[in-house]
């Protein structure tokens, strides 16, 4: 387990902490503009007897640069070689190469056989120490290490939280196209450390995790019977969440971890029901002819995003958490679907189907401001990173053998493929881990 409560690296000069005031920094980065010119930022290799600490350099810019905020600077560019990081580098060599930003590290092995990692954050143009941390962790959890120092940096130069150390649970698909093998698996956010939950021998579908345990619910066709399992990723130990009568579709946590929402389908029509996680008692939330489904909580709780077709065709509708005040939200040509409540609580994202395309959108929660972020021949299912900056979905493009990953932020400029041994659909991330 990695070591969360974050200790200040002490200045050598001075003997004394040397943490600067981001307010009061010069390295800064709005995040609100539509589109962000990318921080030149210089990460330098940790220093090591092994390899680990150029590896973990290269995981922490990666990271930074896959963001879309900052342009990690070539190597090849530096003057200074870093020797000691515990020392204030020489800020005219950084801002020669106009590093507006600077990382510098070590790491040591404990002789209880852990891992310490120490790193710095400069602003080179101020000549001022942003932030200075250590971490000790297992020698195996390096990479986790690596995320947990991306995010440091994240943070203190945008000033919100950041999303690396987190994982994404998704449905790995293997096989020919009339045989498609579907299995739920899990990886970091990065695509790394991938691994297999379940088996190839049942289908499963719609993983979602809990937003307060390492726990994921999915439905899954095990003996060609529709089902609700949790998950707890930990021990594997897996339980039904209840038996109903017909198909049940797109499970999904509530806030507080406590109560599962999903769509029950029965006599041709689907409504949305909740179940209460420690009495097993269930509510039905909507009593419509229509298929009521892919339902998603507000980040208070208070208010459930979903799809309907009772118009029709497929829209976005909002409702109060006890099922009150229905209304619809999405109001442009097209039909609407698999509305997702972002962490902050001031989008929804969805999947928009018009013109022959498939498009990944975001509104506000009264349906204004509608914007696309990607259109293509099928893209489907987005999932929020925990900071409500960035996006992950699914895209099955045209004569493709099966769909990809993929990843955008809300600019709708740094769309990437989230590469994954093999097919990939239905992503859900987690909260940052602990």
């Amino acid at each position: 387990m990695i070591r969360r409560s974050f200790l200040g690296l002490m200045m050598a000069s001075a003997g004394a902490a040397a943490i600067s005031n981001p307010a009061n920094a010069v390295v800064e980065i709005n995040i609100n503009k539509g589109n962000v010119e990318p921080l030149p930022i210089a990460i330098t290799d940790f220093l090591s007897n092994n390899e680990l600490g150029p590896q973990i350099s290269q995981v922490i810019a990666a990271d930074l640069q896959r963001s879309g905020l900052f342009a990690p600077v070539n190597k090849q560019a530096f003057i200074e070689k870093i020797t000691d990081p515990g020392r204030a580098p020489r800020f005219e060599d950084w801002k020669a190469i106009n590093a507006q930003a600077l990382v510098v590290g070590r790491v040591s092995r404990e002789g209880d056989g852990r891992l310490r990692a120490e790193f710095r954050l400069w602003d080179t143009f101020a000549g001022q120490q942003m932030t200075g941390q250590q971490f000790f962790t297992q020698p195996e959890n390096w990479r986790r290490l690596a995320h947990i120092i991306a995010d440091a940096i994240y943070k203190q130069i945008t000033g919100e939280q950041g999303y690396f150390d987190t994982r994404v649970v998704f449905v790995s698909e293997s096989g020919p196209k009339t045989a498609r093998q579907r299995q739920l698996a899990i990886m970091d956010q990065d695509g790394f450390n991938v691994r297999m939950l379940t088996g190839t021998k049942d289908l499963v579908l719609t993983p979602r995790f809990s937003p307060s345990r390492q726990e994921v619910t999915y439905m899954s066709f095990e003996g060609n019977q529709p089902r609700v399992y949790l998950l707890q990723l930990e021990t594997g130990q897996r339980e039904v969440v209840g038996n109903f009568p017909g198909m049940t579709f797109s499970p999904r946590f509530s806030p507080d971890g406590q109560k599962v929402i999903m769509s029950l389908q029965q006599e041709g029509n689907a409504n949305i029901y909740t179940m209460d996680l420690r009495s097993r008692t269930t509510t039905r939330l909507t009593s419509t002819a229509a298929i009521d489904t892919a339902p998603s909580y507000s980040p208070d709780g208070a208010r459930i995003t979903f799809e309907s077709d009772r118009g029709g065709r497929q829209q976005i509708y909002v409702m109060g958490a006890d099922g009150s005040g229905q209304s619809r939200v999405s109001f442009g040509d097209g039909s609407y679907s698999t509305p997702v409540w972002s962490p902050r609580g001031d989008l929804i994202a969805f999947t928009k189907q018009s013109g022959g395309k498939f498009s990944i959108g975001v509104m506000r929660p009264d349906g204004s401001g509608e914007r696309i972020l990607t259109s293509g021949f099928h893209n489907e299912g987005p999932t929020w990173a925990p900071n409500g900056r960035v996006l992950m979905f699914f895209r099955q493009n045209a004569g493709a053998g099966g769909p990809q990953l993929y990843s955008i932020d809300l600019s709708g400029y740094n769309e990437q493929m989230v590469k994954t041994p093999a097919f990939g659909s239905d992503p859900a991330w987690s909260p940052l881990l602990e």
